[in-house]
């Protein structure tokens, strides 16, 4: 059986307060969309699926990310016109086709699948999803016969009371049988509450035609959430950390107070590394083996070897190899790259610099644009002077040189292999290997 999807995302959000359509905005990291489009694709989704938006939806284009197409819906006339707009692009591609919602993340792609099969195996013209909840307000209500039979969905604002208390919805998936789907799209009339064309008038059309409609009963009702405001959207953040928590837990990850604990969908860990608490990782974080990470810290964007430590600091767009140690109180920033069993320490900043294997940066100091060897030490205070008002430039530190306390280094400066710098120097020239300078400007003196 081939299947693709119908992603629609062209509503205007009005609830959601927000100049920006609500199906861009993060959830875990990521676009709320770009989580509806990836189960699909895990699930197994035979073409790329198409997304219904507006006339003026780049951001929804941009944020869908590479494998979608795109349809546009000129106006907002209801979801059941929406999915008209697909059927040029999709009529005679497949056998099946579902249509979800881009309000819709937390459906996994296990449902879908599992949707898919009870639709093939039920001979099923069309098949939806419910789910049963102890609050359903908001939600469209299934309404069936003695028999138990789907006959139709009545929206809330069209219910009466007695529908009202009915517990179970419609989720807003949908399979159905491709030849039958755009002649019955092209049958539906609008609302006469609204005006609307509403798409869950097809199981109505559906039934009075006594065609085959079944019904396949989500098992966690978490999978139901519609986010239209941004309580919503809290709400599914908590579920969706909660399940990434759960997956690095049974993965071998210790999280100390997972819900204290952060993590972005896209992240990796390795297995043993132990979290503590009011700890974020954001972004395409990478971290090995064995790590510690937090309490209290922020990595965005970073990736760690094995054995790292990082306490109470931020990490971002930095490289970190084996056992290296941050922290407390440091800043990594962009480009930054540190060796083997580097130890960056109390309130250092480094920014777009390599650092080599065994260095030392104990305690208050910047290091920007440089290059820094093996078996340092970088004295409390010390400062790359890189930045001249105009220009970045650049700081070379040889191995096995000692820079002392309060060293200012202006850039661009090359300090020796072995060379040292007195406490309070400010370097402005090179200083040859093997070499001690200081002073005010520093001066070479004696060998060290």
């Amino acid at each position: 059986m081939t299947w693709t999807a119908i992603v629609l995302a062209a509503g205007r959000s009005t609830r959601f307060q927000s100049e920006r359509p609500k199906v861009v905005h993060p959830l875990a990291g990521r676009p709320m969309i770009r989580h509806v489009l990836e189960a699909l694709q895990t699930a197994g989704c035979s073409t790329p699926p198409v997304v219904v938006i507006g006339p003026s939806a780049l951001e929804v284009r941009e944020a869908a990310g590479p494998g979608a197409r795109f349809a546009i819906q000129p106006e907002p006339r209801g979801t059941g016109d929406a999915a008209r707009w697909a059927e040029p692009i999709l009529r005679g591609e497949v056998d099946h086709i579902l249509i979800t919602y881009g309000d819709l993340p937390l459906v996994r792609p296990e449902t879908f699948r599992r949707l898919i099969e009870a639709h093939q195996a039920r001979g099923a013209i069309l098949t939806f999803l419910t789910a049963h909840r102890a609050d359903p307000t908001g939600y469209g209500r299934v309404i069936r016969d003695p028999e138990g039979r789907a006959l139709r969905i009545v929206e809330e604002a069209e219910a009466d009371p007695e529908e009202r208390r009915l517990p179970e919805i419609n989720v807003g998936v949908y399979v159905i049988h491709e030849p039958w789907l755009w002649p019955a799209l092209a049958r539906l009339q609008p609302s006469p509450a609204k005006g609307e064309i509403y798409l869950t008038d097809l199981i109505a059309l559906a039934a009075a035609e006594g065609a085959p409609v079944e019904t396949v009963a989500l098992e966690d009702p978490d999978e139901a959430l519609g986010i239209n405001t941004r309580v919503q959207l809290a709400e599914a953040e908590r579920i969706m950390r909660r399940r990434i928590n759960t997956r690095w837990m049974l993965e071998g990850v210790t999280l100390l107070d997972p819900e204290r604990v952060y993590i972005e969908a896209s992240v990796h860990i390795g297995p043993d590394t132990v979290i503590y608490p009011d700890t974020y990782l954001e972004g395409e974080t990478r971290i090995g083996r064995r790590c510690r990470l937090g309490p209290n810290t922020i990595l965005r964007d970073a990736v760690l070897g094995d054995d790292c430590i990082v306490e109470a600091s931020i990490v971002e767009g930095a490289v970190l190899a084996d056992r290296v140690h941050v922290g407390p109180f440091a800043h990594l920033r962009p480009g930054t790259r540190l060796a083997e069993e580097v130890h960056v320490g109390n309130f250092a900043e480094i920014k777009n610099s390599v650092v080599g294997p065994r260095t030392r940066m104990h305690h208050f100091g910047y290091l920007g644009d440089a290059t820094v060897g093996a078996d340092v030490n970088i004295g409390a205070g010390t400062v790359t002077c890189n930045y001249d008002g105009v220009r970045k430039h650049p700081t070379v530190i040889e191995d096995e040189a000692f820079i002392g306390s309060d060293t200012m280094l202006v850039a661009p400066v090359r300090v020796g292999r072995k060379a040292k710098t007195g406490a309070g120097s400010v370097v402005t020239h090179d200083v040859p290997p093997e070499t001690l300078v200081y002073g005010v400007p520093a001066r070479p003196h004696s060998s060290p």
